[in-house]
């Protein structure tokens, strides 16, 4: 049965001064909609959400809402009014006489799965959980249309996914803004795109968006490239000169000025939309070791003010290796802040050792942004010493152009931090750390308050990074995309770690909790556990010897020492038909050549993506024969 249509937008447009923000913009909202709403930053995404709302008006164009529809947001900023509850703040705008047992039920549905307590007073509450009061009361009032911008920053992992099913089964319509594209996966079934002042439909979800986007934008470019032809051709005709220059050739070779300039200006737009960020190599400095740090039974404990005494790390033992990019999960409480303190020397362990290599460096991205000072300008955060250059990656760099790569206006440089946005102190600040990371670069919660535009930068950065790299995080995707290792705090002393992404870590706390299977994989010196044994085991023949493992056949041996050089020839083949297919003229000069690069490209793809495959499996083949 067809969903009931309940808003609509058609042929609008919006303006502010010369920019246009929107033209021709038309969508359909329908009950039951979950909608991902993405672009670039500065593309209108909250002109948009003002527009739904009725707070932005359209300067031409037509907004239908179905007449009684109720639309909510999520409140980014909230101020606490003294000695308010939580209670009392989730239902603020609910209070209605006999509706208590009602309320008393969303909070067991809505309040205690986002950890807070009904009678906390909201003027006590941490950023984190006024973030989550705000959440709490959005998903509570069970608008017609819910929209939610950023909603799983600061929330932990169980807590997101607790959002995702709570939202697949939300009765409404929602439009959700995020830079978790594993949430968005989960929860959309319809794309809102924003592009260069057009929306684009799509009716799947976000899953498919890289896979949709990537057609619409192959499509675009042959377009260009077919009126690149056709505009060759008007060129070629016009420069041959019309003796009478009647008023029939004037008009065409009017025409084809006005379609040059259509084209440059159009050419322009699909190179900045497909533009890229390279910042060049990434050097880092030398360790005498391979050793980066070890814990050795670390013991760590805290006790509150009420005396009671809670265990964070528990004979704790593990290496970190240079090249390690590990990723780390846990509540907050767990012990995740702890083993980054103990490891850049800020706290000691109650028992136990810690050793850092000598003259370890290291650099850090502190989620609460302590190096920021608000009185300071962005340029000065750049460049303390003054001037207006400043070193990348041994490069020297213009400060305009490096800000501009984290996606900041020329005219901010001499803004102070004090009044940026906490995306932008979040990009000043990643900006700086990653100008020149140390050899080991520790990130704590780096995706929060991140646009997608500038979390696909990141990913981008750091896949070229050669240090050794700690991320703490909770954004799924941006694990699964950045680290080899997951070291995985779950309260109470318990840490588990885990080779592969984010992925890999739940197939294999999925086996523990199931199964039980232990596989710690790279806690290489912690305190043997006890495994779970089964209800019956049958006794072994005496016969029976020991079982091995056994290597690798000569021929698995050859494969996987031959796959590294397989993998960077694909690798430079495929940047090579890149750089030649960025040629514009090429379709036109020799279609046969744009056809077969097109088609070697596709599949030296593919090739790659085999051999990535093979090379995995046969080195976790190798892993178990030597272990």
């Amino acid at each position: 049965m067809a969903s009931t249509l309940i808003l609509s937008v058609q042929d609008g447009s919006v303006s502010f001064g010369e920019k246009t923000i929107f033209d021709g913009l038309a969508f359909n909202i329908h009950d039951g909609d979950k909608i991902s709403l993405v672009g670039k930053n500065g593309s209108g995404k909250t002109t948009l959400m003002n527009i739904i709302t009725g707070e932005r008006d359209l300067d031409s164009g037509e907004r239908w809402v179905l007449q009684g529809t109720t639309i909510g947001y999520l409140q980014q900023e909230i101020t606490p009014l003294p000695g308010q509850t939580v209670y009392d703040f989730v239902f603020e705008q609910l209070k209605k006489a006999g509706v208590e047992e009602e309320n008393r039920y969303k909070v067991d549905m809505v309040i205690q799965p986002l950890e807070l307590k009904p009678e906390d007073k909201m003027d006590m509450l941490s950023g984190g959980q006024l973030r989550r009061a705000a959440l709490a009361r959005a998903l509570v009032e069970e608008p017609d249309i819910l929209m939610l911008d950023e909603p799983t920053n600061h929330l932990d992992l169980d807590i997101i996914e607790w959002l995702e099913q709570f939202l697949q089964r939300y009765a409404g319509a929602v439009l959700c803004v995020s830079h978790d594209k594993t949430f968005l996966a989960n929860i959309s079934n319809k794309i809102f795109w924003l592009d260069r002042a057009k929306m684009r439909v799509a009716p799947k979800g976000f899953a498919h968006f890289d896979e949709w986007s990537t057609m619409l934008l192959e499509q675009e470019e042959r377009e260009l490239q077919n009126r690149q032809k056709a505009l060759d051709i008007e060129v070629e005709w016009g420069s041959r000169g019309v003796k009478a220059r009647r008023k029939r050739n004037q008009r065409r070779l009017a025409q084809m000025h006005e379609e040059r300039a259509r084209l440059k200006k159009d050419k322009s737009s699909f190179r900045q939309m497909m533009r890229r960020v390279h910042l060049g190599e990434m050097e880092t400095d030398e360790l005498g070791s391979r050793l980066v740090a070890e814990y050795f039974k670390v013991d760590k404990r805290f006790t509150s003010d009420a005396g009671h005494e809670k265990l964070i790390l528990n004979k704790f033992s593990m290496r970190i290796q240079k090249g390690d990019r590990i990723g780390i999960l846990g509540k907050n409480g767990s012990g995740k802040t702890t083993f980054l303190r103990m490891l850049i020397g800020e706290m000691k362990p109650d028992m136990g050792k810690v050793k850092l290599a000598k003259d370890l460096q290291f650099s850090y991205f502190d989620q609460k942004r302590r190096d920021l000072v608000p009185e300071d300008t962005v340029k000065h955060v750049l460049c303390p010493q003054g001037g207006e250059y400043l070193k990348v990656m041994d490069k020297t760099r213009h400060v305009v152009g490096y800000l501009r790569d984290f996606l900041f206006d020329a005219a901010m440089v001499d803004q102070k931090v004090g009044t940026l946005s906490g995306g932008q102190k979040n990009r000043l600040l990643l900006a700086k750390v990653l100008a020149n990371p140390k050899s080991l670069l520790i990130l704590d919660e780096p995706t929060n308050d991140l646009d997608m535009d500038t979390l696909d930068m990141l990913e981008e950065i750091l896949s070229q990074y050669p240090g050794t790299l700690i991320v703490v995080s909770h954004d799924r995707d941006f694990l699964d995309q950045t680290v080899s290792k997951i070291l995985a705090f779950e309260g109470d002393g318990k840490v588990h770690g885990y080779m592969g992404g984010y992925t890999d870590y739940l197939e294999a706390k999925r086996r523990r909790l199931t199964e039980g299977v232990d596989e710690d994989d790279f806690l290489a010196f912690n305190e043997p556990r006890a495994r779970p044994r089964p209800a019956v085991a049958p006794a072994a023949p005496k016969s029976e010897t020991p079982k091995t493992y056994k290597k690798l056949t000569y021929k698995l041996q050859y494969e996987l020492d031959n796959l590294p050089g397989k993998i960077e020839g694909l690798q430079k083949e495929i940047e090579d038909l890149e750089r030649r297919l960025d040629d514009a003229e090429l379709f036109t000069r020799d279609r046969g050549a744009f056809d077969t690069a097109s088609r070697r490209l596709a599949e030296a793809r593919g090739e790659l993506e085999n051999a990535e495959t093979r090379w995995l499996e046969l080195e976790d083949m190798r892993a178990q024969a030597e272990g």
